[in-house]
């Protein structure tokens, strides 16, 4: 039975067209225009967090974006945790902030990063989506700059957080190994919890509903607990309940997450909090529908489709407990420690159907039941310190810090006593029994320890000239135990660098060229059963970045190269000895290469977008395009409009996700010939609007996929497929007070 681990992931295509190139200059004229800068038109009565204003001028802007009402943010932390402009970072950096979340509706983490500039999502089946950026996968989620990594073939839950407990979401695109150490060349996910920031009591309540009988609502409350206020409490409660348009699939999610936040003096911040979440779906599916006839020819499913049975369910819970202390000392440097605690089960009741059925009798399906146990816990420790330094009769900024990571790994499964004959696939309706459950037996377990220390420096070499260069060394250690085996990965003083040159061209807009290594260990093994080396490799980037109207409006085009050894790839035809999963072979000299354009923020007075446009490919040694089953190109756009004058109280907005082909290179079963299972470029268009009845209380509107395209979710994930959701709506109701 397959592990359904997914292969690693694609990657998209580079000629600089002169458009591309020419785009940002035709852009600044326009956003430096007069007239956009000093439009006055009136915004809609908008409802702001209180906030505590301190008097020490040392610290750094705060970098919260609830109650902003921006699609960007005055600074960020997730790429080198010195507190930066999205200007002075010298990678690519998107803030999907709590504006644009909630004008967008994304209730999801893969709401959110389908959303994102450059960041590639696929949805698996009905619990589990993976993300790709610059062709390689995404295997990083970072909550509030601590690293977390998961595997989507054993997910528990991690890509259905709910969206309602954080104030932004931060991607990091390219290596980020200076803070998650081991990963990708691909991007960081930063999610950024809300804190209790209000001296008064203050909240919102949501109510919304949608297609397919989908309910949700929201409950959010903050409040001082003294007198002063110097002690805060917020409490965000969230509940959905909703069926798909995958027949039989229903899911109910609840979340809750509170935080104590408290002054202990003036420069001290304590902050202690918790976080829980259930997942509890029923019929839940095990992979897609298959891809074949059983004469050969390509299947044609509706999308409402489904291989689930009614009994089916991947249910999932994930808790947090989190510390953190910080000082900021009187000369501007800051400290801070931070422990955090975190725990996801899955259980699964899963029933995988594979095959080739007959066009007329829906036979030619194959069962394979199965039950998992899913445990994932994850404890962290980091020391953080942080501020600024004179040398050479110039001002500059360090940063340094410990860490430590520990997650212990376990998953079980239980086999099914006996397995029933599907029948008439074309006449499923999810009524297959559930079998009597095997005895518990090791699918896989493991602990990984990660340690390291770094340290990085912006260092002012001129006025107009700013270097930042920094590094980490970590030890990354894993012992594991499957079935068969037990296996151990010991990597010591592995140096992570990192290098960044800023010049500021004028006082809206610089260049930058950064530079950094990749190392990361991969559980993927050969035909002879061996695992394969750890990936390594380089990552170039340079490109320009534009700041308008005081830090409203960002704009920025990088151009990146990445260049990897030991890129896992499929070995078709083989699987690894004594198993049924899938072999891999490990490629040399694999090339990423492209661009990207985006701009985010508010160009003029009510008017609000976030855009960006991708486009890259990769090769190996050979110049044989590698991971091909992600879109070479996207766009991604999202905007809205507040009305002017008489009309102010109305705000229209609306996007479009636009993906390029993709495919991947299958052998048919039945006929035995080299194919394509291909996704061509398709558009989805999404439009909202909302309506403020009061000050206090407003109407949204979302209608997804406006056009009801059909398209692909995922294609070849074990030779199969999957379709994405059909037009969809929801109205939200909303009360902040």
């Amino acid at each position: 039975m397959p592990r359904f681990v997914p292969p690693p992931n694609p990657i998209p295509n580079p000629a600089l067209t002169p458009l591309a190139l020419a785009l940002p200059l035709i852009c600044t004229p326009i956003l430096t225009t007069p007239a956009l800068a000093q439009s006055t038109t009136p915004e809609a009565p908008r409802i702001l967090q209180p906030v505590t204003v301190s008097a020490d001028t040392t610290a750094a802007p705060d970098p919260a974006t609830e109650g902003t009402g921006s699609y960007t943010t005055r600074v960020t932390r997730s790429a080198t945790r010195l507190d930066l402009s999205i200007r002075d970072t010298p990678q690519s950096v998107s803030v999907v902030t709590r504006e644009r979340i909630d004008d967008q509706g994304l209730q999801s983490i893969t709401d959110v990063v389908a959303a994102t500039t450059g960041v590639s999502t696929k949805v698996n089946d009905s619990s589990r989506s993976s993300f790709s950026a610059r062709g390689f996968a995404i295997d990083n989620l970072q909550i509030d700059g601590i690293p977390t990594t998961w595997s989507t073939g054993w997910s528990a839950g991690e890509t259905l957080t709910d969206t309602a407990i954080y104030d932004r979401v931060e991607i990091v695109r390219g290596a980020t190994g200076l803070m998650t150490g081991a990963g990708n060349p691909s991007a960081a996910i930063n999610l950024v919890r809300k804190h209790a920031d209000s001296t008064v009591f203050t909240g919102a309540v949501t109510l919304g509903a949608g297609s397919w009988d989908n309910y949700f609502g929201t409950v959010d409350l903050t409040a001082p607990l003294n007198a002063s206020g110097s002690v805060r409490a917020r409490v965000v409660g969230s509940l959905q309940d909703q069926d798909s348009y995958v027949d039989l699939y229903h899911n109910r999610r609840e979340t809750l997450y509170g935080v104590v936040d408290a002054d202990l003096g003036e420069r001290t911040r304590l902050s202690v909090g918790a976080s829980r979440q259930e997942n509890d779906p029923d019929a839940s599916q095990w992979g897609g529908l298959p891809a074949w006839h059983a004469d050969g020819t390509r299947t044609d499913w509706r999308r409402s489709a489904t291989t689930a049975a009614k009994w089916a369910s991947w249910a999932s819970s994930h808790r947090t407990h989190f510390v953190r202390l910080e000082h900021q000392f009187d000369n501007g440097w800051k400290a801070e420690l931070m422990l955090n605690h975190g725990e996801n089960e899955g259980d699964l009741k899963l029933l995988y159907l594979y095959g080739t059925p007959d066009r007329s009798t829906g036979l030619g399906m194959g069962a394979s039941p199965a039950r998992y146990a899913v445990s994932r816990k994850q404890d962290d420790i980091g020391v953080h310190a942080s501020g600024p330094f004179e040398l050479l009769g110039r001002k500059h900024e360090l940063a340094f810090g410990l860490m430590r990571s520990e997650q212990d790994f376990d998953a079980t499964r239980r086999a099914a006593a006996g397995v029933s004959a599907v029948g008439n696939f074309n006449l499923w309706d999810g009524s297959y029994p559930e079998p009597a459950w095997g005895p518990e037996t090791l699918s896989e377990a493991y602990e990984t320890v990660q340690e390291a220390a770094y340290a990085v420096a912006r260092l002012s070499l001129a006025d107009p000239l700013k270097l930042i260069v920094g590094a980490r060394v970590s030890n990354w250690t894993r012992d594991g135990q499957t079935p068969t085996a037990r296996y151990e990965f010991d990597h010591k003083g592995v140096v992570t660098p990192y290098a960044g040159l800023i010049y500021d061209i004028d006082g809206q807009h610089s260049a930058y060229a950064s530079y950094t290594d990749i190392f990361n260990p991969q559980n993927y093994r050969d035909r002879n059963g061996d695992y394969l080396d750890p990936l390594t490799g380089k990552s170039y980037e340079v490109g320009v970045k534009g700041e308008y109207f005081g830090g409203r409006l960002n704009a920025s085009l990088a151009v990146f190269r990445i260049e990897q050894d030991n890129l896992a790839q499929t070995d078709a035809g083989y699987l690894v000895p004594g198993t049924s999963n899938q072999a891999y072979y490990a490629a040399q000299g694999t090339t990423s290469e492209g661009y990207e354009i985006e701009v985010a923020g508010e160009p003029a007075p009510g008017w609000k977008i976030a855009a960006g446009w991708t486009q890259f490919e990769a090769k190996d040694e050979d110049g044989d395009k590698v991971n091909t089953n992600h879109p070479r190109r996207m766009l991604k756009l999202f905007t809205t409009w507040q009305l002017p004058g008489a009309w102010e109280k109305l705000t229209v907005g609306g996007g479009i996700n636009w993906e390029g082909e993709n495919y991947t290179a299958v052998t048919n079963p039945v006929t035995g010939a080299a194919e394509k299972l291909k996704q061509r470029p398709y558009a989805l268009v999404n439009l909202m609007a909302r309506y403020q009845i009061s000050k206090a209380v407003s109407a949204q509107l979302n209608v997804n996929n406006l056009f009801d395209k059909t398209y692909y979710s995922q294609i070849g994930f074990y030779n199969q497929l999957a379709y994405g959701a059909p037009r969809n709506a929801q109205l939200t109701l909303k009360y902040q007070f």
